[in-house]
């Protein structure tokens, strides 16, 4: 019979979190510990550590997914595992999960099979409360704007100019638009308001793009919330949000340490959605991972058309840092996908996304073919000879069947990438490009599109930011994970589209431009037959279902 992965989670023997953190140079007078087997890691950690040479940074991506994704959650922890099995001090540097796909579509984010993080239940349902404290600092947010407006508005803000929306970190459709401050005077006063999900919050974006806590509290005062009756931004700052704001934020932009089935150490930090947001972890965590470990295994969301551009062209800019190797994940299931039930015909999606890699932004780029039992060895060499074709590094991984042992081809080849190569990112556009150069240099280069169609909102909206003296900024593209244009079911690797933004959203505090295109929502809905159907807890508190 074969085992669930919290089955497998269950029977691993999970070690004490302060022999997790010794293993990784972490002084326990650092830690925070949340039971046994989880705890926070003390930002002052930092000064300990400013003169420890930076490691080698190990970015997972995919190809274009599959609903249920394409592990590359269990491919970083599988490598992470190989790594350490050849004796380098790695360290696993992963995003937190959302509690919206965990009872929505994929399941839990941990991994899966034999390489996975662990305490998986924990971690998958609330884990250390990062997400609910961002929730609430978004919320509190929310509820002063309407209680400034409630108690005589001085800052004569215009209410149908506020751009703030509550969040929740759940999928709830009917959310997405709402009117609150109905029933009377004592109620508040009556507007249009609305939800995104969590993950999708600019709160969310500005811990993971903060370097410490003062840098956090300066961001959040940075928030635009509304518009005033002369058309002028208010700022969160000017509602006087922020310290409180940050003061809920003190221990969510701590790191948190948990560990894989074999050992391995793992900081989880952060967790925007790549379709809705940039999808990477913190800045903090991943720099300090760098200077705990050789070797450190990171991923960006999605498809490497979403995660992995704005991992270059938002995280990088940002905070300087660059990848020494990428690794994209590849499986038959997602290429049979993309080309209709013939491989063959998918195989140009994987050769895009290579391309991207290599040519646009100038990196290594070794391909894992994440391995499924249904898979034919026929299959495997279909997708090995088209990255020979490409001059491109293919090994295949059974991490999943065997944790790091079925990692290590693919980890030697990794380090030697990291070790041979000296490579320099090349990043997409330049700040000083115009807002529709940028979105056209994304659009036309990655996504391969022939033209950007702008609608007169969004016209009207980056006439404003430009005008407002935000130009310099990335931008975030919202869009569908399912393809490169804004349609989910444009599959393998179009050409002859075009896109069409439909808005665009300044989120000042987080230093970016949210540019969204085709149907994407910022708050999704829930499946027909959502996985929260089929997880359960029995009477002794044992969880089932979760995966």
């Amino acid at each position: 019979m074969i085992k669930t992965d919290i089955e497998i989670a269950k029977e691993a023997k999970i070690r004490p979190i302060t022999e997790v953190a010794k293993s990784a140079g972490i002084p326990e007078n650092f830690l925070e510990q949340h039971g046994k087997y989880k705890a926070k890691i003390d930002s002052t950690i930092f000064d300990s550590l400013k003169k420890n040479k930076d490691g080698k940074l190990i970015l997972v991506t995919a190809i274009s997914p599959t609903p249920a994704g394409e592990g590359k959650t269990t491919v970083s922890v599988g490598l992470g595992d190989a790594l350490r099995h050849l004796g380098k001090n790695t360290i696993i540097c992963l995003r937190e999960p959302s509690l919206g796909p965990v009872f929505g579509v994929k399941g839990g984010a941990t991994g899966g099979g034999h390489a996975q993080v662990i305490p998986m239940e924990d971690i998958n349902l609330h884990f250390t409360g990062d997400f609910h404290a961002i929730t609430s600092a978004n919320n509190l947010l929310s509820a002063m704007i309407d209680n400034h407006i409630h108690h005589g508005n001085e800052l004569d803000i215009d209410l149908n100019k506020i751009t703030w929306k509550r969040c929740l970190d759940m999928n709830d459709r009917a959310l997405r638009k709402v009117d609150v401050g109905l029933g009377g005077k004592f109620n508040g006063v009556p507007r249009p308001d609305g939800f995104d999900i969590t993950v999708a919050s600019e709160i969310m974006a500005i811990l993971c793009l903060s370097n410490d806590i003062h840098d956090l509290k300066q961001k959040l005062g940075n928030i635009i919330v509304a518009y005033n009756a002369k058309d002028k931004p208010v700022f969160a700052k000017d509602i006087n949000a922020h310290g409180a704001m940050a003061t809920l934020l003190k221990d969510a932009i701590k790191p948190n340490l948990a560990q894989t089935i074999e050992g391995t150490p793992a900081i989880l930090h952060g967790g925007p959605f790549a379709n809705i947001a940039h999808g990477c972890n913190s800045v903090i965590a991943t720099k300090l991972s760098l200077k705990l470990g050789d070797f450190i295994v990171t991923e960006a969301g999605f498809g490497a058309d979403l995660g992995m551009e704005k991992f270059m062209n938002i995280k990088c800019r940002k905070s300087g840092l660059a990848p020494d190797a990428v690794v994209l994940v590849a499986t038959i299931r997602s290429l049979k996908h993309q080309g209709d039930g013939d491989l063959s015909k998918g195989l140009p999606n994987l050769t895009r996304h290579i391309e991207n890699i290599t040519e646009v932004f100038g990196l290594p780029c070794v391909v894992a073919i994440n391995n499924f039992p249904t898979d034919e060895k026929s299959e495997i060499e279909i997708i090995k000879k088209e990255c020979a074709r490409l001059n491109v590094d293919c090994k295949l991984c059974e991490v999943h069947a065997k944790g790091g042992r079925g990692g290590e081809a693919l980890a030697k080849r990794v380090i030697e990438q990291c070790e041979s190569k000296s490579t320099k990112l090349q990043l997409l556009y330049k700040d000083s490009d115009s807002v529709k150069d940028k979105i056209n240099s994304v659009a036309t280069k990655i996504y391969r599109a022939k033209s950007v169609n702008f609608s007169d909102e969004a016209i009207a909206q980056i006439t404003k930011i430009e005008k407002m003296g935000y130009s310099h900024l990335p931008i975030c593209i919202a869009k569908t994970q399912y393809s490169f244009s804004d349609d989910p079911k444009l599959l393998v690797a179009p050409t002859d589209f075009s896109v069409t933004v439909k808005s665009v959203r300044l989120c000042a505090g987080a230093g970016f431009i949210v540019v969204l295109l085709g149907n994407i929502m910022t708050m999704p809905g829930l499946p027909k037959s959502p996985a929260a159907e089929k997880i359960d807890i029995d009477k002794n508190g044992q969880i089932t279902g979760l995966f």
